[in-house]
């Protein structure tokens, strides 16, 4: 695991510490699995995403702050110019950059992210967060699965799903697949 995602577990841990809260309390009542949970909190394995979006919507802070430890600011707009997004998690295989990092007090989390041409001789990893989630597909060829069922998506295709259902994806094609991916 990386610094940066050593960091964010500790930020997470000391929110739920602030608000005296048990590990397994705060799980269940997120919806998540109290093991996992505490793998990731201890830094064992990086929290998912939408496992975050739901963590600081909890605890009321935004995601941008529990990703950074700053505070964000804009309440109007934001703008967040092409190559200048922030990257968020560096799971293996998968980039994620916040489009809308700096925006304070967001109902939705809009992020690009990348998933590798490795990912196709792999097994589609699965996770779950509470929320729905938008992905639209750009560039390449992605398959991703929820709930058991596999779905090809090309670009301009998108798919709309309940994310406390199993999920998770992998490109096709041998080429990288780049996706809008809005957490609701």
């Amino acid at each position: 695991m990386n610094e940066k995602a050593r960091e964010i577990a500790a930020r997470v841990k000391v929110l739920r510490e602030i608000v005296e809260i048990p590990i397994e309390t705060l799980a269940k009542e997120l919806g998540f699995d109290p093991v996992e949970y505490t793998a990731w909190e201890s830094g064992e394995k990086d929290f998912p995403v939408g496992a975050l979006v739901e963590i600081a919507a909890h605890f009321k802070v935004d995601l941008s702050e529990l990703m950074s430890g700053a505070a964000s600011k804009l309440k109007t707009y934001c703008v967040t110019r092409s190559g200048e997004a922030p990257e968020v998690s560096r799971r293996p295989m998968y980039g994620y950059w916040n489009l809308a990092y700096n925006f304070h007090g967001k109902r939705a989390e809009p992020f690009m992210v990348e998933a590798a041409a490795e990912t196709e001789n792999k097994p589609v990893s699965l996770n779950t967060h509470p929320g729905q989630e938008f992905n639209y597909v750009m560039e390449g060829r992605l398959l991703i699965s929820i709930s058991g069922h596999d779905i090809e998506l090309n670009p301009g295709d998108c798919v709309y799903y309940n994310s406390s259902e199993p999920h998770g994806m992998k490109a096709l094609g041998g080429k990288s697949a780049r996706f809008l991916a809005i957490v609701f």
